[in-house]
C-alpha cells in the first residue's frame, strides 16, 4: 500500500504543472499491460488512467459523478473531452465507455461507469505510480478492461505496452 501525503502530491502538482491537462477533442482509450498489474485502461498515447473509490460509478439509472475537484483534480486531472465521443481500441469494449458532465461544466470520460483520471506522478506512457494510492478521502486504482477495479499489486516493475 502506498501512502502519499497531500504535501507530496502538491509538490508533484507544482512540478508537473498543467502537462497532464484535459484532452481537447475526441478521447481514445487503449489497453496497456504490465507484468505487475496485468491489463488496464490507458489513453490513446498509453498514459495510465485511474478510478477513485469515492466517485459514484455510473450504472443502470445511476449517473456517474466525480468527487475530485480543486486540489484533488490538480493531483489527479480528469480525462475530459470538449466534443465528440470517446473511442476504444480493439481490446476494450465500446459499450463500457461514456461521459458525464462534471460540476465545473466539463465533460469527463468514464469506463465501466467509473470517471477516469490521470496521476501527476505518471510522466510517461506505461508508468503506474498511482495504483492503490490513498488520498483525498479515498483510494485510486487502475481500471481493468472489463470495467472493474484492478486491485493487483506489482510483483515486478517491468512494463510492456499493448495498443488497441
Amino acid at each position: 500500500m502506498k501512502l502519499f501525503s497531500l504535501s507530496l502530491m502538491m509538490t508533484a502538482v507544482a512540478f508537473a504543472g498543467s502537462a497532464l491537462a484535459q484532452s481537447g477533442g475526441d478521447a481514445q482509450l487503449s489497453e496497456q499491460t504490465s507484468s505487475g498489474y496485468g491489463a488496464y485502461v490507458a489513453d490513446g498515447q498509453g498514459k495510465t488512467l485511474y478510478m477513485f473509490t469515492t466517485d459514484t460509478q455510473g450504472q443502470g439509472d445511476t449517473q456517474a459523478k466525480s468527487s475530485c475537484y480543486d486540489a484533488c483534480a490538480e493531483a489527479w486531472p480528469p480525462l475530459t473531452i470538449e466534443s465528440g465521443n470517446p473511442q476504444v481500441g480493439d481490446q476494450l469494449q465500446q459499450d463500457l465507455v461514456g461521459t458525464f458532465q462534471r460540476e465545473d461544466g466539463t465533460t469527463q470520460v468514464t469506463y465501466g461507469g467509473w470517471p477516469l483520471y490521470y496521476f501527476v506522478k505518471d510522466q510517461a506512457s506505461g508508468e503506474v505510480n498511482g495504483q492503490d494510492v490513498h488520498g483525498f478521502g479515498g483510494e485510486w486504482y487502475l481500471v481493468a478492461p472489463d470495467g472493474s477495479k484492478n486491485e493487483q499489486q506489482p510483483q515486478q516493475d517491468t512494463q510492456s505496452q499493448t495498443q488497441g
